[in-house]
């Protein structure tokens, strides 16, 4: 089966179309090599995915005939991923919540008062 509609059968990726997006730009390693999407898949094969700034990695276990359900991916695919990656993604999250740009949308409350807080220590010295 194609690299491309084997991701596809085990959920990777939504459409095949994305799936085969994905290995033209080298997101997708097969056994630690670049592949394209027209690369076969064969069971013990070890892949690798960079989805969402998570590097995955999966080994075949079975070629899937077609699309199967999500309660039976597991009898596909063994999910080898580190779970440092995953951590580094909850760390990710977590600083992209706090961060705003500055001059980005309106001011939050707390931008509010900081300013108010400024303008008004700001007043007292001119006087």
């Amino acid at each position: 089966m194609r690299i491309d509609k084997y991701l596809w059968c085990v959920r990777y990726y939504k459409t095949r179309t994305l799936a085969t997006t994905a290995c033209k730009k080298g997101q997708v390693r097969v056994n630690n090599e670049i592949v394209k999407p027209s690369r076969e898949v064969f069971a013990q094969d070890i892949i690798g995915i960079r989805k969402n700034q998570i590097n995955y990695r999966l080994t075949v276990n079975d070629i899937p005939d077609s699309r199967v359900g999500a309660k039976l991916v597991d009898l596909y695919r063994t999910d080898t991923t580190p779970k440092e990656q995953f951590e580094a993604q909850e760390l990710l999250k977590y600083s992209k919540d706090y961060y705003r740009k500055k001059g980005v949308g309106r001011p939050t409350k707390k931008d509010r008062r900081d300013i108010d807080d400024f303008t008004d220590e700001t007043s007292f010295t001119d006087t």
